[in-house]
Protein backbone atom coordinates (compact mmCIF):
# COMPACT_ATOMS: atom_id res chain seq x y z
CA UNK A 1 0.00 0.00 0.00
CA UNK A 2 1.37 3.39 -0.95
CA UNK A 3 1.85 5.95 1.83
CA UNK A 4 -0.70 8.72 2.15
CA UNK A 5 0.10 11.99 0.46
CA UNK A 6 1.40 14.72 2.75
CA UNK A 7 -0.96 17.57 3.52
CA UNK A 8 -0.82 19.80 0.45
CA UNK A 9 -3.61 22.33 0.96
CA UNK A 10 -4.01 25.16 3.46
CA UNK A 11 -3.00 24.94 7.11
CA UNK A 12 -5.62 24.03 9.70
CA UNK A 13 -6.58 27.59 10.71
CA UNK A 14 -6.62 28.69 7.05
CA UNK A 15 -8.85 25.75 6.10
CA UNK A 16 -11.36 26.43 8.82
CA UNK A 17 -11.68 30.06 7.74
CA UNK A 18 -11.65 29.51 3.97
CA UNK A 19 -14.50 30.84 1.87
CA UNK A 20 -14.88 30.47 -1.86
CA UNK A 21 -14.37 33.39 -4.22
CA UNK A 22 -17.30 32.10 -6.29
CA UNK A 23 -20.37 34.31 -5.95
CA UNK A 24 -23.97 33.19 -6.48
CA UNK A 25 -25.50 34.28 -9.80
CA UNK A 26 -28.21 36.89 -9.37
CA UNK A 27 -30.79 34.54 -10.86
CA UNK A 28 -29.65 31.35 -9.11
CA UNK A 29 -32.94 30.68 -7.33
CA UNK A 30 -35.04 31.62 -10.36
CA UNK A 31 -33.01 29.26 -12.57
CA UNK A 32 -33.46 26.32 -10.24
CA UNK A 33 -37.11 27.11 -9.45
CA UNK A 34 -37.89 27.12 -13.16
CA UNK A 35 -35.91 23.93 -13.79
CA UNK A 36 -37.64 22.02 -11.01
CA UNK A 37 -41.10 23.38 -11.85
CA UNK A 38 -40.70 22.19 -15.44
CA UNK A 39 -39.71 18.71 -14.30
CA UNK A 40 -42.56 18.47 -11.81
CA UNK A 41 -45.09 19.75 -14.33
CA UNK A 42 -44.52 16.63 -16.42
CA UNK A 43 -46.02 14.57 -13.61
CA UNK A 44 -45.49 10.86 -13.30
CA UNK A 45 -45.36 8.63 -10.25
CA UNK A 46 -42.76 6.13 -9.05
CA UNK A 47 -43.32 2.46 -9.80
CA UNK A 48 -42.14 -0.29 -7.45
CA UNK A 49 -41.43 -3.94 -8.24
CA UNK A 50 -40.56 -6.31 -5.39
CA UNK A 51 -37.08 -7.76 -5.92
CA UNK A 52 -35.85 -11.03 -4.42
CA UNK A 53 -32.43 -11.02 -2.76
CA UNK A 54 -30.75 -13.48 -0.35
CA UNK A 55 -31.03 -10.86 2.43
CA UNK A 56 -33.80 -12.21 4.66
CA UNK A 57 -33.92 -9.21 7.00
CA UNK A 58 -34.42 -6.61 4.25
CA UNK A 59 -37.11 -6.21 1.61
CA UNK A 60 -36.10 -4.53 -1.64
CA UNK A 61 -38.04 -2.85 -4.45
CA UNK A 62 -36.81 -1.97 -7.92
CA UNK A 63 -37.99 1.61 -8.45
CA UNK A 64 -38.42 3.75 -11.55
CA UNK A 65 -39.30 7.42 -11.05
CA UNK A 66 -39.50 10.51 -13.31
CA UNK A 67 -36.44 12.76 -13.29
CA UNK A 68 -35.32 15.68 -15.43
CA UNK A 69 -37.56 16.04 -18.52
CA UNK A 70 -39.59 13.11 -17.19
CA UNK A 71 -36.75 10.71 -18.01
CA UNK A 72 -37.11 7.35 -16.20
CA UNK A 73 -34.55 7.05 -13.39
CA UNK A 74 -33.79 3.80 -11.59
CA UNK A 75 -33.36 3.34 -7.84
CA UNK A 76 -33.54 0.75 -5.10
CA UNK A 77 -35.83 1.06 -2.10
CA UNK A 78 -34.79 -1.04 0.90
CA UNK A 79 -36.80 -1.51 4.12
CA UNK A 80 -36.48 -3.75 7.14
CA UNK A 81 -38.38 -6.94 6.36
CA UNK A 82 -41.73 -7.06 8.13
CA UNK A 83 -41.99 -3.30 8.70
CA UNK A 84 -45.63 -2.27 8.41
CA UNK A 85 -45.53 1.48 9.11
CA UNK A 86 -44.25 4.38 7.01
CA UNK A 87 -40.57 4.77 7.90
CA UNK A 88 -38.17 7.71 7.97
CA UNK A 89 -36.05 7.56 4.83
CA UNK A 90 -32.44 8.18 3.79
CA UNK A 91 -32.07 9.09 0.11
CA UNK A 92 -28.53 8.22 -0.99
CA UNK A 93 -26.61 9.53 -4.01
CA UNK A 94 -23.62 7.74 -5.52
CA UNK A 95 -20.03 8.74 -6.21
CA UNK A 96 -18.62 9.72 -9.58
CA UNK A 97 -18.79 6.96 -12.17
CA UNK A 98 -20.95 4.74 -9.97
CA UNK A 99 -24.58 3.73 -10.23
CA UNK A 100 -27.07 2.23 -7.83
CA UNK A 101 -25.24 -1.11 -7.93
CA UNK A 102 -26.80 -4.52 -7.36
CA UNK A 103 -29.78 -4.92 -5.08
CA UNK A 104 -27.78 -6.28 -2.13
CA UNK A 105 -24.78 -3.92 -2.25
CA UNK A 106 -25.78 -0.84 -0.23
CA UNK A 107 -28.23 -1.68 2.54
CA UNK A 108 -26.83 -0.47 5.89
CA UNK A 109 -29.47 2.23 6.43
CA UNK A 110 -32.22 -0.39 6.11
CA UNK A 111 -30.33 -2.60 8.56
CA UNK A 112 -30.43 0.37 10.97
CA UNK A 113 -34.21 0.54 10.66
CA UNK A 114 -34.77 3.20 7.99
CA UNK A 115 -36.22 3.12 4.52
CA UNK A 116 -33.25 3.55 2.18
CA UNK A 117 -33.55 4.90 -1.37
CA UNK A 118 -30.43 4.47 -3.54
CA UNK A 119 -30.61 6.60 -6.70
CA UNK A 120 -28.95 5.63 -9.96
CA UNK A 121 -26.86 8.34 -11.67
CA UNK A 122 -27.89 8.86 -15.28
CA UNK A 123 -25.17 7.99 -17.78
CA UNK A 124 -22.88 6.60 -15.07
CA UNK A 125 -22.52 3.20 -13.46
CA UNK A 126 -19.56 1.66 -15.27
CA UNK A 127 -16.96 2.28 -12.58
CA UNK A 128 -17.21 1.23 -8.92
CA UNK A 129 -20.86 0.16 -9.03
CA UNK A 130 -23.17 -0.67 -11.91
CA UNK A 131 -25.99 1.50 -13.21
CA UNK A 132 -28.98 1.13 -15.51
CA UNK A 133 -30.10 4.69 -16.30
CA UNK A 134 -29.02 6.23 -19.62
CA UNK A 135 -28.67 9.95 -20.25
CA UNK A 136 -30.53 10.47 -23.54
CA UNK A 137 -29.70 14.16 -23.94
CA UNK A 138 -27.09 15.29 -26.46
CA UNK A 139 -23.91 17.17 -25.62
CA UNK A 140 -21.50 19.43 -27.41
CA UNK A 141 -17.86 18.30 -27.60
CA UNK A 142 -16.66 17.13 -24.20
CA UNK A 143 -13.90 15.29 -22.42
CA UNK A 144 -14.50 11.62 -21.54
CA UNK A 145 -16.60 11.47 -18.39
CA UNK A 146 -19.53 13.76 -17.54
CA UNK A 147 -17.87 16.87 -16.09
CA UNK A 148 -17.82 18.80 -19.38
CA UNK A 149 -21.00 17.53 -21.04
CA UNK A 150 -22.89 20.62 -22.17
CA UNK A 151 -20.67 22.81 -20.00
CA UNK A 152 -20.93 25.94 -22.15
CA UNK A 153 -24.53 26.61 -21.10
CA UNK A 154 -26.27 26.19 -17.74
CA UNK A 155 -29.36 24.87 -19.56
CA UNK A 156 -27.50 22.03 -21.27
CA UNK A 157 -25.00 21.14 -18.55
CA UNK A 158 -25.09 17.52 -17.39
CA UNK A 159 -25.40 18.40 -13.70
CA UNK A 160 -28.60 20.33 -14.33
CA UNK A 161 -30.13 16.99 -15.22
CA UNK A 162 -28.48 15.01 -12.42
CA UNK A 163 -29.32 17.54 -9.68
CA UNK A 164 -32.92 17.64 -10.92
CA UNK A 165 -33.03 13.83 -10.75
CA UNK A 166 -31.75 14.08 -7.17
CA UNK A 167 -34.52 16.50 -6.15
CA UNK A 168 -37.12 14.38 -7.91
CA UNK A 169 -35.85 11.37 -5.95
CA UNK A 170 -36.95 13.15 -2.77
CA UNK A 171 -40.29 13.92 -4.42
CA UNK A 172 -40.59 10.23 -5.34
CA UNK A 173 -39.96 8.83 -1.87
CA UNK A 174 -42.42 11.30 -0.38
CA UNK A 175 -45.09 9.86 -2.67
CA UNK A 176 -44.54 6.30 -1.39
CA UNK A 177 -46.76 4.83 1.33
CA UNK A 178 -43.72 2.97 2.67
CA UNK A 179 -42.04 6.29 3.60
CA UNK A 180 -42.89 8.98 6.14
CA UNK A 181 -42.82 12.03 3.86
CA UNK A 182 -42.11 14.38 6.77
CA UNK A 183 -38.90 12.56 7.77
CA UNK A 184 -36.53 12.40 4.81
CA UNK A 185 -32.75 12.89 4.97
CA UNK A 186 -30.20 12.86 2.15
CA UNK A 187 -26.70 11.43 2.10
CA UNK A 188 -23.76 10.81 -0.20
CA UNK A 189 -19.99 10.85 -0.56
CA UNK A 190 -17.82 12.56 -3.18
CA UNK A 191 -20.17 13.29 -6.13
CA UNK A 192 -22.99 12.03 -3.90
CA UNK A 193 -21.90 14.52 -1.26
CA UNK A 194 -22.08 17.33 -3.80
CA UNK A 195 -25.54 16.17 -4.84
CA UNK A 196 -26.62 16.10 -1.18
CA UNK A 197 -25.53 19.72 -0.82
CA UNK A 198 -27.40 20.69 -3.99
CA UNK A 199 -30.58 19.01 -2.75
CA UNK A 200 -30.15 20.64 0.66
CA UNK A 201 -30.17 24.01 -1.08
CA UNK A 202 -33.10 23.19 -3.37
CA UNK A 203 -35.44 21.26 -1.02
CA UNK A 204 -36.37 23.40 2.01
CA UNK A 205 -37.81 20.84 4.44
CA UNK A 206 -35.31 17.98 4.75
CA UNK A 207 -34.73 16.55 8.21
CA UNK A 208 -30.98 16.13 7.77
CA UNK A 209 -28.07 16.18 5.31
CA UNK A 210 -24.97 13.95 5.43
CA UNK A 211 -22.30 15.06 2.99
CA UNK A 212 -18.95 13.28 2.98
CA UNK A 213 -15.78 14.51 1.24
CA UNK A 214 -18.11 16.37 -1.16
CA UNK A 215 -17.20 16.91 -4.79
CA UNK A 216 -18.33 19.86 -6.94
CA UNK A 217 -17.46 22.49 -4.32
CA UNK A 218 -15.34 25.60 -4.95
CA UNK A 219 -14.81 24.09 -8.37
CA UNK A 220 -12.45 26.64 -9.87
CA UNK A 221 -10.07 26.37 -6.91
CA UNK A 222 -10.16 22.58 -7.19
CA UNK A 223 -9.03 22.78 -10.82
CA UNK A 224 -6.20 25.14 -9.88
CA UNK A 225 -4.62 23.27 -6.95
CA UNK A 226 -5.12 19.60 -7.89
CA UNK A 227 -4.45 17.36 -10.86
CA UNK A 228 -6.71 14.39 -10.12
CA UNK A 229 -9.79 13.08 -11.87
CA UNK A 230 -12.56 14.09 -12.31
CA UNK A 231 -11.68 17.82 -11.95
CA UNK A 232 -8.89 17.28 -14.48
CA UNK A 233 -11.59 16.70 -17.12
CA UNK A 234 -12.30 20.44 -16.88
CA UNK A 235 -8.57 21.23 -16.98
CA UNK A 236 -8.03 19.17 -20.15
CA UNK A 237 -11.11 20.70 -21.77
CA UNK A 238 -9.89 24.23 -21.09
CA UNK A 239 -6.37 23.34 -22.18
CA UNK A 240 -7.88 22.70 -25.62
CA UNK A 241 -10.58 25.40 -25.50
CA UNK A 242 -8.50 28.31 -24.24
CA UNK A 243 -11.12 30.86 -25.25
CA UNK A 244 -13.92 29.34 -23.11
CA UNK A 245 -12.56 29.72 -19.57
CA UNK A 246 -14.92 32.49 -18.49
CA UNK A 247 -17.91 30.81 -20.14
CA UNK A 248 -17.21 27.47 -18.41
CA UNK A 249 -16.86 28.92 -14.94
CA UNK A 250 -19.94 31.08 -15.43
CA UNK A 251 -21.92 27.88 -16.04
CA UNK A 252 -20.38 26.17 -13.02
CA UNK A 253 -21.52 28.94 -10.64
CA UNK A 254 -25.05 27.49 -10.87
CA UNK A 255 -23.87 24.03 -9.74
CA UNK A 256 -21.14 24.77 -7.20
CA UNK A 257 -21.77 23.27 -3.77
CA UNK A 258 -20.22 26.31 -2.10
CA UNK A 259 -22.94 28.39 -3.76
CA UNK A 260 -25.94 26.10 -3.34
CA UNK A 261 -25.00 25.45 0.30
CA UNK A 262 -25.91 29.05 1.11
CA UNK A 263 -29.58 28.18 0.45
CA UNK A 264 -29.66 25.18 2.80
CA UNK A 265 -31.46 25.18 6.15
CA UNK A 266 -31.49 21.53 7.34
CA UNK A 267 -29.01 20.27 9.95
CA UNK A 268 -25.91 18.87 8.25
CA UNK A 269 -23.02 16.56 9.08
CA UNK A 270 -19.95 17.06 6.88
CA UNK A 271 -16.74 15.05 6.68
CA UNK A 272 -13.39 16.08 5.24
CA UNK A 273 -10.06 14.30 4.74
CA UNK A 274 -7.02 16.53 5.00
CA UNK A 275 -4.89 14.52 2.54
CA UNK A 276 -7.65 14.27 -0.07
CA UNK A 277 -6.27 15.23 -3.50
CA UNK A 278 -9.53 14.46 -5.33
CA UNK A 279 -11.72 16.78 -3.24
CA UNK A 280 -9.16 19.10 -1.63
CA UNK A 281 -10.03 19.97 1.97
CA UNK A 282 -10.20 23.70 1.30
CA UNK A 283 -12.99 23.08 -1.22
CA UNK A 284 -14.95 21.07 1.37
CA UNK A 285 -14.49 23.84 3.92
CA UNK A 286 -15.66 26.38 1.33
CA UNK A 287 -19.00 24.56 1.25
CA UNK A 288 -19.07 23.98 5.00
CA UNK A 289 -18.42 27.63 5.82
CA UNK A 290 -21.10 28.73 3.34
CA UNK A 291 -23.71 26.26 4.58
CA UNK A 292 -26.87 28.06 5.69
CA UNK A 293 -28.22 25.64 8.29
CA UNK A 294 -26.95 24.10 11.55
CA UNK A 295 -23.80 22.13 10.82
CA UNK A 296 -20.89 20.15 12.17
CA UNK A 297 -17.87 18.61 10.52
CA UNK A 298 -15.59 15.64 11.24
CA UNK A 299 -11.96 15.89 10.13
CA UNK A 300 -9.84 12.87 9.20
CA UNK A 301 -6.29 14.21 9.30
CA UNK A 302 -4.35 11.35 7.71
CA UNK A 303 -6.87 10.13 5.17
CA UNK A 304 -7.29 10.67 1.47
CA UNK A 305 -10.52 10.45 -0.53
CA UNK A 306 -11.71 7.42 1.45
CA UNK A 307 -12.34 9.92 4.24
CA UNK A 308 -13.47 8.44 7.52
CA UNK A 309 -14.57 5.13 6.01
CA UNK A 310 -16.15 2.79 8.58
CA UNK A 311 -15.29 5.21 11.40
CA UNK A 312 -17.45 7.84 9.75
CA UNK A 313 -20.17 5.32 8.92
CA UNK A 314 -20.57 4.91 12.68
CA UNK A 315 -20.54 8.69 13.15
CA UNK A 316 -23.32 9.09 10.56
CA UNK A 317 -25.44 6.34 12.06
CA UNK A 318 -25.08 7.87 15.52
CA UNK A 319 -25.75 11.42 14.29
CA UNK A 320 -28.88 10.45 12.39
CA UNK A 321 -30.21 8.29 15.23
CA UNK A 322 -30.08 11.33 17.52
CA UNK A 323 -31.77 13.52 14.91
CA UNK A 324 -34.19 11.03 13.39
CA UNK A 325 -34.69 7.88 15.48
CA UNK A 326 -35.69 4.81 13.51
CA UNK A 327 -38.67 2.73 14.74
CA UNK A 328 -38.04 -0.39 16.76
CA UNK A 329 -37.10 -3.36 14.62
CA UNK A 330 -39.95 -5.68 13.62
CA UNK A 331 -39.80 -9.34 14.58
CA UNK A 332 -37.39 -11.33 12.44
CA UNK A 333 -39.08 -13.35 9.70
CA UNK A 334 -39.09 -17.09 10.33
Amino acid sequence: MLPAMPMFDMTGPELRAHRSDVTPPDDLQEFWAGTLAAARALGGTPTLTPTATPLRLIETFDVTFPGYAGDPIKAWLHRPAGASEALPCVVEYRGYGGGRGLAHEVVHWAVAGYAHFVMDSRGQGSDSTTGETPDPHPSTVAQPGVMTRGILDRDTYYYRRLFTDAVRAVDAVRALPQVDATRVAVAGASQGGGMSLAVAGLVPDLVGVMTDVPYLCDIRRATEIGDKEPYSEIVRYLKAHRDQVDQVFETLRYFDGAVLATLATAPALFSVALMDEICPPSTVYAAYNAYGGPKEIREYAYNEHEGGGPFHDLARLTWLAALLPAPSAPSSPS
